[in-house]
């Protein structure tokens, strides 16, 4: 990420004529601005894809939307390029944040389900989906935060990218008669369930979260497909169930 900030800040000199000689190659008139900073960012940076180039409502800014969920903003001359966060300055919200969440949701019809094993408290209304590792820190402390959740359904993905230990702890999950208490006696009281042998959905999970890029756990999915990456807090998860129950 920094080599590559360090990169664009070594080529925002040459961007400007690049994008006059971009404009100059096109007499038609017919290319957008977006496209021409798309062709031209991808030429300068050396063929790196850029997934897409938006206009957004602050300072004339375009979003560039790099691989592996990341935005960086140019100007329409391509001066400058800007990398961090947007943030509103009245109610602090982080735009950017905001962005990324609504570009890497996911439907939750989308999701595959049989590949969860679903925990169910209360009236179970509410819903969420957690992709997780049995030997990832973060998860561990955010199991304590979903254990006091009420009225919710839980739906988790046994997420194994830490380890071979890793994995043959959530296979034995997966293989206990009851995989969510096995899960549950794992995470918070570090009782390992005993080996055991079964068909799994770990290389499918695996393979579902190489194609929609999550990279870390815990990742977090809502009722309405909103994508949040890290344990939040037990507050802020409330709001986030609140405001994205079906």
């Amino acid at each position: 990420m920094f080599k590559r900030l360090f990169v664009l800040s070594l080529l925002v000199p040459v961007l400007a004529p690049a994008l006059a000689l971009a404009q100059s190659g096109d007499p038609s008139g017919k290319l957008t601005t977006e496209a021409i900073i798309k062709r031209t960012l991808e030429g300068r940076f050396g063929g790196a894809k850029i997934e897409a180039v938006a206009k957004t409502p602050y300072l004339g800014l375009y979003e560039v939307r790099l691989p592996g969920n990341e935005i960086i903003y140019v100007d329409e001359k391509m001066s400058y390029v800007f990398s961090g966060s947007i943030l509103d300055a009245k109610s602090m919200q982080n735009l950017t944040e905001k962005r990324l969440r609504e570009l890497t949701a996911i439907k939750w019809e989308d999701l595959p389900l049989e590949g969860a094993f679903k925990t169910v408290r209360g009236n179970g209304k509410r819903l969420l989906a957690v992709f997780s590792d049995p030997n990832c820190p973060y998860c561990k402390r955010f199991e304590k935060d979903l254990a006091k959740l009420s009225d919710v359904t839980i739906y988790t993905f046994l997420y194994p990218i830490l380890s071979q230990d890793s994995t043959d702890k959530s296979k034995a999950v997966w293989c206990s008669p009851d995989k969510s208490k096995a899960w549950n006696d794992l995470m918070l009281s570090g009782t390992v369930p005993a080996p055991a042998r079964c068909d799994t959905p770990i290389e499918k999970n695996l393979a579902f979260a190489r194609k929609t890029n999550i990279t870390g756990t815990p990742t977090l999915f809502f009722a309405n497909g909103e994508r949040v990456p890290g344990a939040v807090p037990q507050e802020q998860l409330e709001k986030l169930l609140a405001q994205n129950s079906k």
